[in-house]
């Protein structure tokens, strides 16, 4: 393809690509030369036309370039790396069998285990379909917490071709030994800047030192903080920079509604505002005493709801986002830890039950609705206990997304005037830690809450008590 068309496609789609030799867009499945088994899949998922992030991030991820991609949540961003790795498996046991007790050759690590256990199923449902067509079988393995070691180890033992993972489990079979990563060539960060928000960074790095030979590197973030930006520069050599749009901009098939809604008047604005829209419906809540709040509370009025936080036990977390998704239950009430990366089909409606002190972890929320070019509605629930960085960041969002602002948003005195303030003063548009539009660095609540979890963590003493220990 001659350059100047190269470039008219990815204005045309609004890609902005970064890097030497960016290799050309891919208008069409078929143009990628995909098995036929493969592109019968993605026909009967009703994928036919590939999406911004998979028409530039493809022919990147094949040629074999490191990349960095940025997309809203919900741009189909999954099948840019599952499909990549696939065909490397596919080359890989072709060319020289596994033999028992080898692999990976390449590896997905996921930031929470619902995340890895979507992407896990979206690499069988492509190898199914390979097998039947008399394809040599590829093995993946789902190695995440929660679940028995045993039957982890008995797929490792037979040969593993891939693997899906959560950074604590990985270290884990990594320090015992039990596997190696010896021939692995392929690695990819899903949802990086959640890695490093969990504080995860160290035991990636711990992984990538265990990798010997010369490897692929993909990164995957909706926003692009300042640490992300570090890492990738250590960890990937000479990447291809994807950008669909704003590093922690906000999906533009969202309708946002915002509502002040006193603190005692939220549960029962929540059953007003279920009626809204057909189910599914999603609510988040910051705290896991809420969600339990919530859930109990529907589940009297007769609402047919599940619920997830991370203190629930794995089994109880999976059953009632397979019930969600199968559709036998019409809410989930859930924390953050449904926020990020999981796909649920057709979902209408987003209920904010309180708005995150972070603004990127509300672009994370409502990205769980209007996937793959569907609408869909986002209520958020603000009163007095925000703060008003929050809520400036809010502003700005519905603004920058030609949304309807409340009077109570837009009667917020702006000390930055407007977002355009904040890109002639430091370069980049907005924050350059969370990609909030209505502060700056120096006011970021993100990295407020970082360094006093820094603090906390050096004030540990010997005995691994929290603190110090009265005056010694």
């Amino acid at each position: 393809m001659p350059r100047a068309k190269a470039d008219d496609l990815r204005r045309r789609w609004h890609i902005l690509v970064d890097g030497d030799d960016v290799p050309p867009p891919a208008r069409d499945f078929r143009d990628l030369r995909f098995p036929d088994p493969v592109l019968r899949m993605l026909r009967e998922k009703g994928i036919v036309q590939p999406t911004p992030i998979q028409v530039q991030g493809l022919p990147v991820a094949l040629s074999g370039r490191d990349m960095i991609g940025i997309a809203f949540t919900g741009s189909g961003k999954t099948l840019v790396f599952v499909l990549p790795l696939v065909m490397l498996a596919l080359q890989e046991e072709m060319l020289m069998p596994i033999v028992p007790g080898e692999g990976p050759f390449g590896m997905i690590i996921c930031p929470s285990r619902e995340l890895a256990k979507q992407t896990y199923d979206v690499i069988e449902m492509f190898l199914a379909p390979l097998k039947e067509a008399g394809f040599p079988e590829i093995r993946p393995l789902l190695c995440i917490g929660g679940i028995d070691m045993r039957t982890q180890l008995d797929v490792v033992k037979k040969g593993v071709h891939i693997v899906v993972a959560t950074p604590g489990r990985l270290k884990d079979l990594l320090a015992k030994k039990k596997m190696n990563l010896d021939n692995c060539r392929y690695l990819t960060l899903d949802e990086a800047d959640r890695l490093v928000d969990l504080g995860l960074e160290e035991d990636i790095r711990g992984v990538i030192d265990h990798l010997k030979s010369q490897r692929q590197t993909l990164l995957f973030s909706a926003t692009m903080p300042e640490k992300i930006r570090n890492f990738a520069k250590s960890a990937l050599v000479k990447p291809v920079t994807v950008n669909v749009g704003r590093a922690g901009a906000a999906n533009l098939d969202v309708i946002q509604e915002v509502e002040y809604v006193k603190e005692e008047a939220r549960i029962i604005y929540l059953l007003e505002c279920l009626q809204k829209t057909p189910p599914p419906v999603l609510i988040f809540c910051e705290n896991k005493a809420d969600v339990d709040y919530i859930h109990e509370y529907l589940l009297l009025k007769g609402v047919e709801a599940v619920a997830i936080h991370g203190g629930k036990d794995q089994e109880e977390r999976q059953n009632a986002i397979d019930f969600f998704k199968n559709g036998k239950k019409d809410v989930l009430v859930a924390t953050d830890v449904a926020s990020k990366g999981l796909d649920f089909p057709d979902i209408q409606h987003v209920i904010n039950y309180d708005m995150p002190a972070e603004i990127e972890n509300y672009v994370h929320r409502i990205g769980r609705t209007g996937r793959c070019g569907k609408t869909g509605i986002a209520t958020t629930f603000i009163n007095r206990n925000q703060t008003e960085t929050t809520l400036l960041d809010l502003k700005h969002l519905l603004m920058e997304a030609k949304q309807r602002i409340p009077p109570v948003l837009a009667e917020l005195v702006d000390p930055l005037e407007d977002a355009e303030a904040i890109a002639k003063q430091s370069g980049v548009k907005g924050c350059q830690s969370c990609g909030g539009l209505g502060h700056r660095i120096a006011d970021c609540p993100k990295r407020e809450r970082q360094n006093s979890m820094a603090m906390a963590a050096s004030r540990r003493d010997h005995f691994g008590g929290g603190g110090y220990r009265g005056e010694i």
